[in-house]
């Protein structure tokens, strides 16, 4: 027969093993959430380290291989919006940028037929001076070969405040497997962020052949020899010895005027 005191003991006994079970049921829920937090802390953490180096928080944009996009520099923020200008040229007429530059002239003719609305841009801007005293901010020198200017910030994010439609994207001829097309040494097209009707100020004159797609208004021919200033300024590389940059020895436009043959 058990007696009242044994009954007590027993009772004691299975109320703490009751305690001891419950406890270690808890430790064991703590270390299952603490090992849950610490994987998904560890995804996380992966994940940001993955877009880092893949570039996604690169302010700089240029991990996509810029030496073979010109727009990669000049994805602008939204500007302060500026009206286009009116159409104030001869849409039938031929015409010539003139670059008066610190590494010498840089001339090149354009023809309002095929492209009216870069024309008319350029000829309205250059007649208001926005191109002067301006640098030629980027050089490349692999997978494709310009120097791009039209930038009066110098940084490859400014703009006039309105955007020029695309034009003449035909003319270069059929895309390969790649979807490019040759852009011929002495061509001058437009710059853009990448997206269709996105050109602002911003153009690239290409002083080798560079396969590129089809997406940058050409619209200018640069003469033999402006052809050769561009060379020359190629010759020297980058400020940094890089494939992609600023270019080594600085590159001003001293002055940028338009005039109808």
């Amino acid at each position: 027969m058990v007696t009242s005191d044994q009954r007590r003991r027993q009772l004691a006994r299975e109320k703490y093993e009751r305690q001891q079970k419950r406890r270690a049921e808890a430790r064991k829920k703590s270390r299952q959430r603490l090992a849950v937090i610490g994987a998904v802390v560890a995804v996380v953490i992966a994940t940001l380290v993955g877009l880092i180096v893949g570039g996604v928080f690169d302010s700089d944009k240029d991990t996509k291989d810029t030496a073979a996009d010109p727009s990669a520099s000049a994805t602008p923020p939204e500007p302060k919006q500026s009206p286009s200008p009116e159409m104030a040229i001869d849409q039938k007429g031929k015409y010539t940028f003139a670059l008066k530059t610190s590494a010498g002239d840089i001339n090149f003719a354009m023809d309002a037929a095929k492209t009216p609305q870069t024309v008319n841009s350029f000829k309205a801007l250059a007649d208001k001076g926005y191109f002067d005293n301006t640098k030629c901010h980027r050089l490349t020198a692999g997978g494709i070969f310009v120097l791009q200017c039209g930038d009066p910030e110098g940084t490859g994010r400014g703009g006039p405040g309105y955007n020029i439609p695309d034009e003449n994207l035909d003319s270069l001829g059929k895309a390969n497997e790649q979807g490019q097309v040759i852009y011929p040494a002495g061509t001058v097209a437009m710059a853009n962020t990448g997206r269709p009707g996105s050109g602002g100020s911003q153009f690239f004159l290409v002083y080798k052949d560079s396969p590129l797609t089809p997406t940058y208004t050409p619209f200018g021919k640069i003469d033999a020899a402006g052809l050769k200033v561009l060379e020359e300024i190629a010759k020297a590389g980058t400020v940094d010895g890089g494939q992609d940059g600023a270019p080594k020895n600085d590159v001003k436009i001293e002055k940028g005027t338009v005039t109808q043959n």
